[in-house]
C-alpha cells in the first residue's frame, strides 16, 4: 500500500460499507486518498484528482460524490459506500451481475465509479428512464465502452430481463460469455498500476520541462538533496547505467530517459526525485537549480519542413523521420479518364488517448535482476527497453503487467518503466510512481496531426479511376510510431475500394511538440476523413446516391487491392453496405421530413466505409501460446497477450477451449508475465484476435492431439476433465487417463501444447506492392446528426454500424468494441483537440460523455477469414475509423458545410456557415 499516515495524524471516524472504522489521516487529505491508503480500498480509482473523470465516485450519506474533492475531515462520521460493499439492500451486487451480463466493464478503471453512480440512481429511483440513467452517470467518464452497454446494464437491474451470461455452458466460440477477468473489475479487486506496491517502496516524481525547446544546466543538486529530509536521490541523465535512450524501432532509439542538457518538447523528463512521498511532493520544481536557455520552438509541419529550420535530430537533417509510398497504374491518365474529379486539403489535430488510468507502477531489484510492475500494452517491448537502459541482458528483466486502465496505443511506448527501473536498480529499494493527470497528458504520445492533400476521379458510372494523396504527419519531438503511420497510411489511403490508379505518399515530420505515436488506427482515421469526403464530392457531381457510389466501388472477394493483394476471403464490405441499405433509405427520408419544417436545427445523414489491415504492416509479428495439463488435473493457459479492455483474455480462452475440447471454466489463466508466458506480441494493430487467436487455437489443437494419441482415440472424441482423471469418449468407447500416473516435468506438467503463428505477409517493394497484411477488417457506418445552424453545434442522433468481423468469437465483446470505437470517432470529429499547455486535463480536454452518445445499432457481418482462427479477425481499430467521416458527411448533408478541419468545434462550423451565407 501507500505510505502509512504520520503517527501524529488525528483519528477520523468513518462508517464504510456499514462498518465503523477509525482511520489516522490528515483531515485535509482527499477522501479518495484516505480510502485507498488508510483503508486499503483501492476499488475507488484515481483518474484526475479534480472531479473531472468520476472514477473515484463513492456514496456519502446516500449521495454520489467525487471522493477526490471531499476532504477526509468533511467525511467524519459519514456513511461511505464504496464499490467493495454490497450497496444498500444489495443493489451494488445486483449491478455487478448486470455489468458482467452486458459486457459493461471493458478495461474496468471507470467501472467502480459507474457502479456507485448507478447505485445512487437506483436507490432513489427504482424505475429510471434511459435519460435518467444518462443523467446519473454523466459525471463518470468512460473511454472504452461508448456507454451503451453500461446503460443497458443499469436498465436491466431496473427492469430485470434474462441476462446474457455464461452459467454452465462450455464458453466456446460464438457464445456470449461474461469476461473471464470481469469479476475483479466489478468488485473492485482488479489491481491497476496505482493500486499495488511494496509497503517500503520509495516514491518517484519526475520534473519536466516547461519549455518546448531549450538547453539547460544543473546547479548543485546534491545540496538540494541533502537539505531535503526524506529525499533519497535526485537522478539525472548521468545516472542512467546503460543507454540513455529508448524507442520503438531498433534503429530509432531517439528519446532519452532523462534529457541530457536539451529538451525537445514541453513535458519532457529532466530530473527524477525519489524519496518519501512527502519529500518528493513537497519539493517545488522551482527549488531545483536548473538553468534554462530557451530557444525558438519548431511548431507544426510547415515549420519543420521550412528551409533553414532548426534540426531536431542530426540523423534527419530535413526533419523528415520517415516517408511512405504506394504507387500503381498511371494516376494522371486515371484523372484524365474521369468524368468527375474532386480534391481537398484536410487537417486534423493532436488527439489525446485520455485513458482514465494515468501511467503508474513500481520496480524492485531482486539480486541481479529487475522486476517492473506497471500498466502496459507491450510487456516484451518493455523488457527490451528496460534491459537496454540498465545495460543488462534481457533475461535479467521481468515485466509483470498490471490491469491496464485503457491504452488505445498510448501505452505501447514505455513511460514509467525505464525511470522506475533505473531508480530501483541504483537504490536497491522498491520505487513506485503514479503520474498525475496533467503529467500523463503532457508527456504521453498523441494521435498524429495530419495535413492531407487528396484528389479522386471517377467515370460517369461512378467507378473510381484514380486517387492520390500527399500526407504530412506531425510526429512531434521523437519517433515513437511515426514510421508505422507513414507506411500504413499509403496502403489504406484510397479507402476500401477498387482503384486502378493510385499514388499515395506520406511524411512523418519532427517538430518541438508532444510526441505522436500509436492511437487506434495509426493514421488511417485521418486518411479516411479525406477519402470519404471526396467520395461524397464525386457522388454529388455525378448525381449518384452516396451509398450507391460506395457499393459500386467496394472491394469484394477476388478483387486485388491497390497494393496488389488479391482478397481470397473475408472481404465483407458489400455485405456491410447491403445490411445498411434499408436503414440508409429510412434515415434519408426521416431527415428530409424533418428539414421541411425549416427549423433552425437541421438534420442530415452521412455514410462512410473503412478497411483496416490486422497486424504489423508487411513484417513478421508472431505470437506464441502455451497450454499445459498438470498431474493434479490443473489446466493452465499461459497467455502473453495483455488485455487492455478489448477482451482478449476471454476470446483467446474461448478459442483455446474450442480447439482443445474442454470448457472455458476448466482453465486457469496466467496472463502477461514475461517470466511465465511466451511473447504474444504487442496489443495493438487489431492483431490479438487474429494472430494470438491462431496461436491459441493451434496450442489447443496440439494438446488435444497428444491426448488423443495417448488414448488411441479418433478426431471426434469428446474430452472430460474431473480432478486428475481425463476421460476420452470415442463413440461407444470411453478411455480414462490418470494424469498423476504420467511423467511430470519440474513444474508438474504432464502434457502440453505450444504453438506459434505469424501472419502470411510479404515485404512491400518501393512502390508499396505486396501483401502487407494477412487479412483486413471492413465496415460501413451511417450517421444522423442535428445541426443548430445558429450556434454551430452538432448533436449526433443515431449511428448504425455494419462490421465484417470474420467470425464473432464473443458477440457481446465485439459489440462493445464497436460502441467504444464509435465514441472515440465522435470525439475525433467534434470535440477533441490537444493543445500543449492548454488542454492537459479532462476539464479543458473534452471527451464524449453519456450525454454526447447517440443511439447505436450494430450489424455483425461474419464473412469468415480462411487464415483466421475459426474465421475471426480483429475489430478493435476498425470500430473507430468510419465514424468521423460519416458524421462529417451528415453535417454537410444537414447544412451544406464541407468541413475539412478537425475537430468541428462550434466556432469553426459557425464560421463555415457564415462563409456560405
Amino acid at each position: 500500500m501507500l505510505d502509512k499516515p504520520q503517527a501524529t495524524a488525528p483519528t477520523i471516524p468513518l462508517i464504510v460499507n456499514g462498518e465503523a472504522r477509525q482511520v489516522a489521516a490528515d483531515p485535509f487529505r482527499p477522501l479518495s486518498d484516505t480510502l485507498r491508503e488508510g483503508l486499503g480500498l483501492t476499488g475507488t480509482k484515481i483518474g484526475c484528482e479534480a472531479g473531472d473523470c468520476g472514477a473515484c465516485t463513492v456514496l456519502m450519506d446516500g449521495a454520489q460524490v467525487c471522493a477526490c474533492l471531499i476532504a477526509t475531515g468533511q467525511a467524519a462520521g459519514a456513511r461511505i459506500e464504496t464499490v467493495e460493499g454490497p450497496g444498500p439492500d444489495g443493489l451494488t451486487d445486483r449491478l455487478r451481475h448486470a455489468f458482467l451480463a452486458h459486457g459493461a466493464a471493458q478495461c474496468g478503471i471507470c467501472t467502480p465509479g459507474m457502479l456507485m453512480a448507478a447505485t445512487d440512481l437506483l436507490s432513489r429511483n427504482a424505475t429510471p428512464s434511459h435519460q435518467d440513467v444518462e443523467d446519473a452517470l454523466g459525471g463518470v467518464l468512460c473511454r472504452c465502452t461508448g456507454y451503451t452497454k453500461i446503460i443497458e446494464a443499469v436498465l436491466m437491474v431496473a427492469s430485470p430481463v434474462a441476462a446474457r451470461i455464461m452459467e454452465d455452458d462450455t464458453g466456446h466460440v460464438g457464445q456470449r460469455i461474461a469476461r473471464l477477468d470481469g469479476l475483479a473489475k466489478v468488485d473492485g479487486s482488479d489491481r491497476f498500476g496505482a493500486d499495488i506496491a511494496p509497503a517500503d517502496a520509495l516514491w518517484m516524481r519526475v520534473v519536466r520541462s516547461p519549455h518546448a525547446r531549450a538547453r539547460f544546466a544543473f546547479g548543485d543538486l546534491e545540496a538540494v538533496r541533502a537539505a531535503t529530509p526524506g529525499l533519497a536521490a535526485i537522478f539525472t541523465h548521468a545516472d542512467v547505467p546503460g543507454e540513455n535512450s529508448f524507442g520503438i524501432f531498433p534503429h530509432l532509439k531517439d528519446q532519452p530517459v532523462l534529457a541530457p542538457g536539451q529538451v525537445r518538447y514541453r513535458g519532457e523528463a529532466v530530473v527524477a526525485l525519489v524519496g518519501t512521498r512527502d519529500a518528493v511532493e513537497g519539493l517545488a520544481d522551482a527549488a531545483l537549480p536548473i538553468h534554462w536557455s530557451i530557444e525558438p520552438a519548431v511548431t507544426g509541419v510547415d515549420a519543420g519542413l521550412a528551409e533553414g529550420a532548426p534540426v531536431l535530430h542530426a540523423f534527419a537533417p530535413d526533419n523528415v523521420l520517415a516517408r511512405g509510398n504506394l504507387k500503381t497504374g498511371d494516376v494522371a491518365a486515371g484523372h484524365a479518364a474521369g468524368a468527375a474529379t474532386a480534391s481537398g486539403i484536410f487537417t486534423t489535430a493532436f488527439v489525446e488517448h485520455a485513458y482514465i488510468e494515468p501511467e503508474a507502477g513500481y520496480a524492485v531489484r531482486v539480486g541481479d535482476r529487475i522486476e517492473v510492475t506497471a500498466c502496459t500494452q507491450a510487456p516484451y517491448m518493455d523488457l527490451e527497453e528496460v534491459a537496454r537502459v540498465l545495460g543488462l541482458p534481457q533475461e535479467a528483466v521481468r515485466i509483470m503487467p498490471t490491469a491496464c486502465g485503457g491504452g488505445f496505443g498510448g501505452k505501447l511506448d514505455v513511460s514509467v518503466q525505464p525511470l522506475l527501473a533505473v531508480a530501483a536498480w541504483l537504490l536497491k529499494r522498491p520505487v513506485r510512481i503514479i503520474y498525475s493527470r496533467i503529467e500523463s497528458m503532457a508527456s504521453s504520445t498523441k494521435r498524429h496531426p495530419a495535413r492531407i492533400v487528396a484528389k479522386a476521379s471517377a467515370d460517369a458510372t461512378g467507378r473510381l479511376t484514380a486517387y492520390e494523396l500527399e500526407g504530412d504527419f506531425n510526429t512531434g519531438a521523437y519517433a515513437s510510431w511515426g514510421p508505422t503511420v507513414a507506411n500504413r497510411v499509403p496502403v489504406h489511403g484510397a479507402g476500401p475500394y477498387k482503384v486502378p490508379n493510385v499514388w499515395n505518399r506520406t511524411r512523418a515530420v519532427y517538430t518541438n511538440e508532444t510526441p505522436a505515436g500509436a492511437f487506434r488506427g495509426f493514421g488511417v482515421p485521418q486518411a479516411a476523413i479525406a477519402n470519404e469526403t471526396l467520395m461524397d464530392d464525386l457522388a454529388g457531381r455525378l448525381g449518384l446516391d452516396r451509398w450507391a457510389i460506395r457499393r459500386i466501388n467496394a472491394l469484394d472477394h477476388g478483387d486485388a487491392t491497390y497494393s496488389g493483394h488479391r482478397l481470397a476471403s473475408s472481404a465483407g464490405l458489400p455485405q456491410c453496405l447491403d445490411a445498411l441499405k434499408s436503414d440508409w433509405d429510412q434515415m434519408l427520408g426521416r431527415v428530409a421530413s424533418h428539414n421541411e419544417s425549416g427549423a433552425r436545427k437541421r438534420r442530415g445523414a452521412g455514410i462512410a466505409c473503412m478497411w483496416y489491415g490486422c497486424g504489423n504492416t508487411s513484417m513478421s509479428n508472431p505470437s506464441t501460446m502455451r497450454i499445459t495439463l498438470a498431474g493434479d488435473g490443473k489446466l493452465t493457459f499461459w497467455n502473453g497477450a495483455v488485455d487492455i479492455g478489448q477482451g482478449s483474455t476471454t476470446i483467446l480462452a474461448q478459442m483455446a477451449a474450442e480447439a482443445l475440447g474442454l470448457p472455458v471454466a476448466a482453465f486457469t489463466l496466467v496472463v502477461g508475465d514475461t517470466d511465465l508466458t511466451a511473447d504474444a506480441g504487442k496489443t495493438s494493430a487489431s492483431r490479438q484476435t487474429y494472430v494470438s487467436g491462431n496461436a491459441a487455437r493451434l496450442a489447443g489443437e496440439a494438446l488435444r492431439a497428444r491426448i488423443l494419441k495417448l488414448a488411441n482415440a479418433g478426431a471426434d472424441a469428446k474430452l472430460t476433465l474431473s480432478g486428475q482423471v481425463l476421460s476420452i469418449s470415442d463413440g461407444e468407447s470411453v478411455r480414462t487417463i490418470d494424469l498423476a500416473s504420467l511423467r511430470a516435468d519440474a513444474d508438474g506438467v504432464v502434457l502440453e501444447g505450444i504453438a506459434t503463428w505469424d501472419p502470411p505477409t510479404t515485404k512491400l517493394d518501393a512502390d508499396g506492392q505486396g501483401i502487407p497484411y494477412g487479412t483486413y477488417g471492413f465496415a460501413a457506418q451511417i450517421a444522423e446528426v442535428e445541426v443548430d445552424v445558429g450556434l454551430g453545434t452538432v448533436k449526433v442522433l443515431n449511428i448504425i454500424a455494419a462490421h465484417d468481423v470474420g467470425r464473432a468469437i464473443n458477440p457481446t465483446l465485439v459489440e462493445g468494441q464497436i460502441h467504444g470505437g464509435i465514441a472515440q470517432g465522435l470525439g475525433l470529429a467534434l470535440m477533441e483537440e490537444f493543445i500543449p499547455g492548454r488542454t492537459e486535463n479532462l476539464h479543458d480536454y473534452l471527451i464524449p460523455t453519456t450525454g454526447d452518445m447517440p443511439a447505436i445499432k450494430t450489424y455483425l457481418i461474419e464473412d469468415p477469414e480462411e487464415t483466421g482462427p475459426f474465421g475471426a479477425k480483429g475489430v478493435g481499430e476498425p470500430a473507430l475509423v468510419a465514424t468521423a467521416p460519416a458524421i462529417l458527411g451528415a453535417i454537410r448533408h444537414a447544412c451544406g458545410a464541407r468541413m475539412t478541419q478537425m475537430p468541428v468545434l462550434p466556432h469553426r462550423l459557425w464560421a463555415a456557415l457564415k462563409g456560405r451565407a
